[in-house]
């Protein structure tokens, strides 16, 4: 092994103030910089600090509290600059929090210590853990620390794991700790990560990170689209030589591996210490991190199971640099450590209306109906049923062998299986273990499944063949359970330890009332969203709110135990047999709504004697699409349904007078909701066509269901929705964001805290408000009327302008299958660009450009009325979500069009 210590300075010394004076170093304010010199295990050693008390003290604040921040390897303080900077920008009588950050020591621009060669294994060459923490204890000291206020512990990387160490070996003084990406515990038996372990290995360490600065040059590209050149060099800047360097590889030789580390005891005391922390504790993390991976995050949720977490999507390592950590930090700190005042949910229903989901299904089996179908599926080579009490007993097993396999309540399952009948069964089973389902399907694609999945990090994996071959070649967290029965080769590719056939088949030991009823308000579902405004998002849902949305479907649609309904939407045919409704799943690919066709409707109404059909806007125009040629029997089949649901996008009125054609007995709904909350408002066709009447911009989605109550945030000049909430009816046709609060709304959003934070306002009539993220305005009616999602808002000269309110008009011209409105331009001041995408057998662009004909254009700035459009482009088809086929990508629209509209030869959108 190369020594490198024997070619460094055989004593310590600091590096030259003139070094930091001289140093660019970008977005960091000199004021804040200082030497400070402290008693360590060792001795006197002077450490470079970076502190904002001393300009909080010339304003005359004094803080609220105390921000101990300790970078990691082979970074310093200067990591923690957007951080300081925050601390004083926003500063003030009420929030004024000093924020100090030291360089460690044999790093930044602290003492440089001495690098001489040991002369035992038990090396003094190099910081241990202990003394680090030795470190801590004078620094606190030496800077005086206010411990009438909050003390608060921050940290990245190595520094995470030294600052939540001294948390614990402190905790009378420290009243909440965070941390970015870092690790607490590694056991022993696993390699270390291939990002960290090539570093480590004995023959290339002392060049890696000594000799030469390729460890700091690796560590410094980890950032999101890299660093800017400067930033970096200010990151280089106390590691210009070798000299300089002996605190890189000293932080590398310190990590604690193996059972024989010198620093191992010290690390398992400290990090066993963190399961009795009972204060507040934060998690900023970044996923795509190739040294501290989800699997270190998920180890700290394990000791820290209270702590708020929110995962930056994207991000990697140097989360610092590649998102805004002080707002999620500050925030937190202001939630944290100031009273707020009391929040209350919208009461629940009365108890017997909210009962656990698998407790219709228990009726349903001991009823007279006991041998009537639960659920049926249909594919193109057979039908498939199971009765109400073969559904039960196939319930029941799963949830005693589930049990018996070592789940538990509050284990998360992701579950890869096609929604029909398995599904159903496998689902009922986690609900009434208690185990939470995690659902998020194909139509993601293989990266957001990915995402979602490891975001999740579920305990357990419950997949087909095909499935669970991908979650093994991606290396998805989890337990395994096949579907079906494997061949033992194939059961140890998967992991499989087990299937659902077999422990259906050979039954179980374990009675149904050895399993504990979960609690109401446990977590029961985390629902992933479609994605398609931004990485999707899990949706958590706790028994309570699920109960209470079955209980809304049935009353609001008067759907009662015995009822039928096909399911051309997912989350419906989950809900059946909480609604007692025989679920009939269509012969479809259900990731792809648009694969329904009108005979599959036919022949699943037929199989299942279904008077209801529940399908998206997609779905529907491909039924449509489809109807020709439909036999006798199947349309009969067709006129035997009473009840047509569609939900996910709005539906436009002439699709649903076509819809009503083929089905010609049905009441026709269009409920608005979302992953959030299914149903929030309600209205049929005959109602769409009265409000239209009126004129109003956008798509009319009625008015609120029972037990719904709505507020609205009006949007100012630049789009941006306010503070302060106001009554539906206060200002009629005002462009708002929509707010709303319900019984059976989402609980929150799975490990995404800001973003939960944000969606909830809670300051108005003492009740809890989540913010939708669409924008519209309700009439004097009381009507509802969605222009959008507000990240798509148009903030033009004449205000802001939601993309429905042009949109509705255009998808009226009979050569128009659909129409986009994107803003273009700085914000205040865009132009609006209406794309086009034309119908079947139409030409409507000028030659080979996408730029539309002049007529055309003509027609459409008359049908946008007062709004003034200043382009109008066609495409071959508009890009839309995977999962609805009807959410359209209007962010990349708008960046295309741009694109366009500035002269560059652009390839589709």
């Amino acid at each position: 092994m190369v020594r490198w210590w024997r070619s460094l300075p055989a004593r310590g010394a600091r590096l030259p103030a003139e070094a930091l004076r001289k140093t660019p170093l970008p977005g960091m304010d000199p004021r804040w910089s200082r030497l400070v010199t402290a008693e360590s295990s060792d001795g006197p050693h002077t450490f470079h600090v970076l502190d904002t008390g001393p300009l909080l003290e010339d304003r005359g604040l004094r803080p609220t509290g105390t921000i101990l921040a300790l970078h990691g390897n082979p970074t310093w303080s200067y990591m923690w600059r957007a951080v300081l900077e925050a601390s004083v920008q926003h500063a003030g009588p009420l929030s004024a929090w000093r924020v100090i950050a030291p360089d460690q020591l044999d790093m930044g621009f602290s003492d440089r210590l001495a690098h001489t060669e040991p002369p035992a294994p038990a090396a003094t060459s190099y910081r241990r853990l202990s003394q680090r923490l030795a470190d801590l204890d004078g620094l606190a000291a030496a800077l005086d620390l206010d411990l009438d206020k909050p003390v608060v512990t921050l940290g990245h990387d190595w520094g995470g794991a030294i600052s939540l160490a001294w948390a614990v070996r402190n905790s009378e003084t420290v009243d909440a700790v965070v941390s970015l990406n870092t690790a607490v515990d590694h056991p022993t038996a696993e390699a270390v990560p291939p990002a960290l372990r090539a570093a480590m290995a004995p023959g290339v360490l002392p060049s890696a990170t000594v000799l030469t600065d390729a460890f700091l040059r690796v560590t410094l590209s980890l950032a999101d689209g890299g660093l800017p050149s400067e930033v970096a060099g200010a990151y280089r800047a106390p590691y210009v030589s070798r000299w300089s360097r002996g605190g890189i590889g000293g932080f590398v030789a310190d990590i604690p591996a193996t059972t024989q580390h010198v620093s191992r005891n010290v690390l398992e005391e400290h990090s066993a210490g963190l399961r009795e922390w009972k204060k507040p504790a934060l998690l900023m993390w970044g996923p795509k991190d190739p040294v501290f991976r989800d699997r270190y995050l998920h180890d700290l949720l394990a000791r820290l199971p209270k702590a708020d977490l929110h995962r930056f999507e994207g991000a990697g390592h140097l989360l610092a640099e590649d998102r805004d950590i002080a707002k999620v930090l500050f925030t937190w700190l202001g939630d944290t450590f100031r009273e707020g005042e009391t929040v209350t949910s919208v009461s629940p229903p009365a108890a017997e209306e909210v009962t656990a989901l698998h407790h219709q299904l228990d009726q349903m089996a001991a009823s007279w109906r006991r041998d009537a179908p639960a659920a049926v599926q249909l594919t193109d080579e057979h039908t498939a049923q199971v009765s109400w009490a073969e559904l039960k007993s196939q319930v029941d097993s799963l949830a005693t062998g589930f049990y018996e396999q070592g789940m538990r309540s509050g284990d998360r399952v992701s579950l890869l299986v096609q929604p029909g009948n398995q599904l159903t069964a496998i689902l009922y089973a986690c609900l009434r273990l208690g185990a939470v389902a995690v659902v998020a399907d194909a139509g993601l694609g293989l990266k957001g499944m990915t995402r979602a999945v490891r975001s999740a990090w579920p305990d357990w994996v419950i997949g087909e063949r095909p499935g669970l071959l991908v979650a093994s070649a991606l290396g998805w967290p989890g337990r395994r359970i096949s579907v079906d029965a494997l061949t033992p080769r194939t059961a140890r590719i998967v992991s499989a330890e087990a299937s659902v056939e077999r422990l259906l088949r050979r039954g179980s030991s374990t009675t149904l009332e050895a399993v504990p009823v979960p609690d109401p308000e446990a977590h029961a579902a985390i629902l992933f969203t479609s994605g398609s405004t931004g990485p999707a998002k899990g949706v958590v849902y706790t028994h309570r709110r699920l109960g209470a949305l079955v209980a809304l479907l049935r009353h609001t649609f008067a759907v009662n135990p015995g009822a039928s309904l096909i399911a051309g939407f997912a989350p419906f045919a989950l809900l059946g047999p909480a609604i007692g409704a025989t679920s009939v799943t269509p012969d479809m690919t259900v990731t792809k709504p648009a694969t329904l066709t009108a005979s599959a409707v036919a022949s699943a109404a037929a199989a299942g004697e279904a008077t209801m059909f529940f399908g998206s806007p997609a779905a529907l125009a491909n039924v449509v699409a489809t109807s020709e040629g439909l036999s006798a029997d199947q349309t009969a089949a067709l006129h035997r349904i009473r009840l047509v649901l569609s939900a996910g996008a709005p539906v436009h009125p002439d699709l649903l007078d076509r819809v009503q054609q083929l089905f010609p007995e049905a009441d026709l709904h269009t409920p608005y909701g979302m992953t959030e909350g299914l149903l929030q408002t309600d209205i049929t066709r005959q109602q769409i066509h009265t409000a239209m009447e009126t004129e109003q911009l956008g798509v009319c989605v009625g008015r609120a269901v029972e037990g719904v109550e709505f507020a609205v945030a009006p949007l100012d000049e630049l789009g941006e929705p306010s503070e302060s909430l106001s009554e539906p009816d206060a200002d009629p046709g005002v462009l708002s964001e929509i707010v709303v609060s319900a019984a059976h709304l989402k609980a929150g959003y799975d490990r995404l805290w800001l973003t939960d934070r944000k969606s909830r306002r809670d300051r108005h009539r003492g009740l809890l408000w989540h913010r939708t993220g669409d924008i519209g305005h309700f009439d004097t009616a009381g009507r509802l009327w969605i222009q959008g999602r507000l990240q798509h808002v148009m903030t033009t000269p004449a205000g802001p302008i939601g993309p429905g309110a042009v949109e509705t008009r255009v998808d009226t011209l009979p050569e128009i299958l659909r129409s986009a409105a994107v803003g273009v331009g700085p914000r205040g001041t865009q132009a609006v660009v209406v794309i086009i995408e034309p119908c079947p057998g139409h030409r409507l662009s000028v030659g080979s450009s996408p730029l539309a004909l002049p007529e055309l254009s003509r027609r459409v700035r008359e049908a946008s009325v007062d709004v003034p459009v200043a382009a109008v482009l066609v495409v071959d088809n508009l890009p839309t979500d995977i999962r609805h086929n009807s959410k359209i990508d209007r962010t990349a629209l708008a960046e295309w069009s741009d694109r366009v509209l500035s002269g560059d030869r652009v390839c589709a959108p």
